[in-house]
């Protein structure tokens, strides 16, 4: 039997769009003699849907889209992920299914059995969870087809469950020839690993092989690397596909042996090894179909400042969207550094872009005149220094505005984790393409990126070794109010990705001044994180809608 597994793009709510890609990948199978092609979870309609799926029109019009994608099959059967009607009285009002098609006609369905509701899943609000067992059957091959969370049977990165229903397990006693996984699966640094594990294990402890196809593509601040695989019954990956991008693998699957190899135009491909590299792809992966996928406008604009996180947000969009897409403007004050304007003039000749300076002395002034009377002769502090960036944020937004330019605001995770990043300022922008980066991580980026990418430098050195600092008083330095980020981003991983508790990281960091410090200032920010603009999702907690925390509560006054 010659298998296709196909990893597509598909976009929420596109569900013409999703059908004809859905449709033109059969044609191609078809064409070329697949037996089966093996679609992701909820192509149709992308993933996650949210409170579309509330919506009796969608529903219906999705249900009206599986019969007619069911009628355009032929002679190759194909698999797809889509939402279902459910019939009972009781429940909720539809499945997460899996569909097997061919000649016309509807083979069989599987639902989804695992329902998650954790970090960005919220599976269980919408769906009724599959409660019966059985294959799939193609030409008397027994298909044990589970979805995403089905084969992450209390295997996760963190286990926020642990579940006493196994669905692989369920369909190997069903007599399952092999396990299908069809996924919408999102990316972290250290998924792939974790993935390709408790892949192997469950081909190892089933003795069946696993073929796994994953959705690709960038849903708002969700990214999906595909990572679409195979693995014959001893655990080995035999054949995999291009990640971050559209691609299939074909394999040949003898279900009397049981045994699964490469088709010929099949070939290994390698994983990205270092997490720069991944973050790298994801991040472009991220923009470019936010742009995409929005309709927000072809051009992006960037506020430069001459630090190391604009440079980054800079240099990333021209690799994502070219240069000739991407325009920057630097605002200096009378606080800004002479080198912040000659390093900021030096990235945009490097990346070919444009560059417009835009003084904002005089309107400071200005404003503090407006201000003065109500000020009187307070001293100089905080809101002086917001109001800079504010006015930055003004000009940003004024010119993306009448150009139709997309703003990318330049925070990183660090600075949004302790509140360094100013409401209506240097916060503004329709998408943060590096706030799920801590600062120590956006080094690292921007050195990778001039070593290995590169191979020279272009974002300058002088911007990578400079002191942090905002540039919002005289001699100012981000170490003056904030431990090293070395120490800064280990508390925070430690708080935000781990869950630690104070007293853990204490015993873990010798400096507990900085620990509760640090903590106390996470969660008092957290209405800044509120009205954030959406960051692409990176690791296994971001900011965003993986992390709901409460923005009124007394839990870290108990806990300090």
């Amino acid at each position: 039997m010659q298998i296709r597994l196909e990893q597509l793009n598909p976009t929420v709510g596109d569900i013409d769009g999703n059908e004809k890609l859905i449709l033109d990948a059969l044609r191609k199978a078809e064409s070329e003699g697949i037996d089966l092609l093996i679609l992701p979870e909820m192509v149709l309609t992308g993933y996650p849907v949210q409170d579309l799926l509330e919506k009796v029109s969608f529903r219906d019009y999705c249900y009206r889209a599986n019969e007619e994608i069911i009628k355009q099959t032929g002679d190759t059967a194909l698999l797809f992920g889509s939402l279902t009607p459910n019939h009972n009285s009781t429940g909720r009002k539809m499945y997460n299914s899996a569909l097997l098609a061919r000649g016309g006609e509807l083979l069989g369905t599987t639902h989804k059995t695992l329902l998650p509701t954790y970090d960005v899943f919220d599976d269980l609000r919408y769906f009724e969870p599959n409660s019966e067992f059985h294959c799939l059957e193609l030409d008397g091959v027994k298909l044990g087809v589970t979805i995403c969370e089905d084969i992450w049977f209390n295997e996760n990165e963190v286990q926020y469950h642990v579940y006493d229903i196994d669905p692989a397990k369920k369909m190997a006693e069903a007599g399952a020839d092999c396990i299908i996984n069809i996924s919408a699966s999102p990316f972290t640094h250290t998924k792939h690993e974790n993935r390709r594990y408790l892949l192997g294990s469950h081909a190892k402890r089933l003795q069946l092989p696993v073929l796994y196809s994953n959705q690709i593509g960038a849903h708002t601040d969700i990214i999906f690397e595909g990572d679409s695989m195979a693995l014959s019954a001893d655990g080995k990956q035999v054949a995999n596909t291009e990640p971050f991008e559209a691609s299939y693998t074909d394999v040949e699957f003898d279900p009397e042996s049981k045994e699964i190899t490469p088709a010929k135009n099949s070939a290994l491909i390698d994983y990205p090894e270092s997490k720069e590299e991944r973050s790298f792809r994801a991040i472009k992966r991220g923009l470019v179909d936010y742009l995409e996928k929005t309709g927000a406008g072809k051009d992006v604009v960037i506020g430069l400042s001459g630090g190391i996180d604009s440079a980054l947000v800079c240099a990333l969009a021209v690799e994502a969207l070219g240069a000739e897409r991407v325009k920057a403007i630097t605002m200096p004050s009378e606080f800004s550094s002479a080198g912040s304007v000659t390093d900021s003039e030096r990235l945009s000749q490097n990346l070919g872009i444009e560059l417009y300076k835009l003084p904002i002395k005089d309107i400071y002034d200005q404003f503090n005149d407006s201000l003065n009377p109500l000020f009187e002769d307070l001293p100089f502090g905080t809101a002086e220094e917001n109001l800079q960036s504010r006015i930055r944020g003004t000009l940003l937004m004024a010119y993306s505005n009448k150009f139709g330019g997309f703003l990318l605001a330049t925070g990183n995770k660090s600075e949004y984790a302790v509140g360094y990043a100013t409401l209506y300022g240097d916060m503004n922008g329709a998408v943060a393409i590096i706030g799920d980066l801590y600062k120590t991580e956006v080094y690292s980026l921007a050195s990778w990126m001039n070593d290995e990418l590169y191979g020279k430098e272009i974002i300058p050195e002088s911007i990578i070794t400079k002191e942090p600092s905002a540039e919002l008083r005289p001699d100012q330095k981000d170490s003056e109010s904030l431990p090293d980020y070395e120490t800064l981003d280990s508390i925070l991983y430690k708080y935000l990705e781990q869950q630690k508790s104070a007293d853990e990281i204490i015993s873990d960091i010798d400096n507990e001044a900085a620990v509760r410090k640090v903590i106390q200032l996470v969660d008092r920010n957290e209405f800044k994180r509120f009205q954030a603009a959406p960051i692409l999702k990176l690791s296994s907690k971001s900011f965003g809608t993986g992390r709901r925390w409460p923005l009124v509560q007394r839990w870290t006054k108990h806990e300090l």
